[in-house]
C-alpha cells in the first residue's frame, strides 16, 4: 500500500491528524476526541511521508480553532439555522462543538467518505440534527438540487467549506460560487482562501506528493476575495493567518 496521498479525500486523513495532535496538548485550542481513530493508520502513513509535515501542522490547527468560533458565533449572533459543510472530510464539530440541539447540519461529500465516517462513528450521538449527504460536488446537476432543497427549507443558512477550494480550478471555484448565490437563504459563505506565498511555500514542501495522489494545489488568486464578487459574493470579514496563529499561539516553528 503506498504511503502518499491517492485521492484529495485522503487529505481529510491528514488533517484529522493535526486535530490529533492538537488535542492531545495540554493547552490544547479544542479537543477532538475523534481524529485520531478517523485519521487510523492510513493518516499516520500519510503525515510521515509529507515532507515536513509536523512543522506544517499550525495553520491547519490555526484554522479549525478560527472556523470554530466563527461557526459559533454565526449561530449565537446571526441566528443561523443551518450549516452546510462542503466538502466535510472527517470534520466532527457536529459532534464536539456545543451547538444548539434545533440546529440542522448537513455535511456533504463523496459517497466513501461519508460510509466510512458514518461507520467509525456511529455509536457517538451529534449534538445537533445531522445530516450526510453523499455527493461528488463536480456533479452540478446533483449539488444544484442540494442547493435548492436545502435553500428552500432554511432561512439563515451557513456555508463551511474548509480546505476544498485550493483543490478546485479557478473555472471550478467560480462555479460553486455562482450556484451558491443562488438559494437566498444562503446568506454566509465561510471559506479558507490561500495567497500565492502561501501556496508556493506549500508547493515546495508538498507540492509533488499530492500532485502524485491527484490532490495538486490549483487555487491561491491574486486578488484573494474579490475574485468571488462577479458571481454574487463580497468579503464580510477577513482573518490572517498569520495574525490569528500569534494570537492563539500557534505560529511557524521557530518564526
Amino acid at each position: 500500500m503506498s504511503t502518499a496521498i491517492e485521492h484529495v479525500s485522503d487529505t481529510a486523513r491528514w488533517v484529522a491528524l493535526y486535530r490529533a495532535m492538537e488535542s492531545e496538548r495540554p493547552d490544547a485550542l479544542f479537543h477532538d476526541p475523534f481524529a485520531r481513530k478517523l485519521a487510523g493508520e492510513r493518516g499516520e502513513r500519510i503525515l510521515a511521508s509529507m515532507r515536513k509535515g509536523r512543522a506544517w501542522a499550525w495553520p491547519m490547527i490555526v484554522r479549525t480553532a478560527v472556523m470554530d468560533e466563527l461557526i459559533l458565533r454565526a449561530i449565537q449572533r446571526d441566528g443561523v439555522g443551518t450549516v452546510l459543510n462542503l466538502a466535510a472530510g472527517l470534520d466532527t464539530r457536529p459532534y464536539r462543538l456545543p451547538l444548539p440541539p434545533a440546529l440542522r447540519w448537513v455535511e456533504a461529500d463523496f459517497p466513501d467518505v461519508i460510509a466510512y465516517k458514518q461507520e467509525q462513528l456511529a455509536r457517538q450521538r451529534p449534538t445537533c440534527a445531522l445530516e450526510r449527504v453523499g455527493i461528488d460536488l463536480t456533479d452540478l446537476a446533483g449539488r444544484r438540487a442540494l442547493f435548492e432543497r436545502l435553500g428552500a427549507a432554511a432561512h439563515r443558512v451557513l456555508v463551511v467549506s474548509e480546505g476544498l477550494l485550493i483543490y478546485l480550478t479557478p473555472e471550478a471555484v467560480g462555479s460553486l460560487a455562482a450556484d451558491l448565490a443562488v438559494p437566498p437563504s444562503f446568506r454566509w459563505w465561510l471559506i479558507d482562501l490561500a495567497s500565492p506565498r502561501l501556496l508556493k511555500m506549500m508547493e515546495k514542501s508538498w507540492g509533488q506528493a499530492v500532485a502524485a495522489g491527484n490532490a495538486p494545489f490549483l487555487f491561491a488568486p491574486a486578488q484573494g476575495t474579490r475574485v468571488f464578487e462577479p458571481h454574487g459574493w463580497r468579503e464580510a470579514e477577513y482573518r490572517s493567518m498569520w495574525e490569528e496563529s500569534l494570537r492563539l499561539k500557534r505560529t511557524m516553528p521557530l518564526a
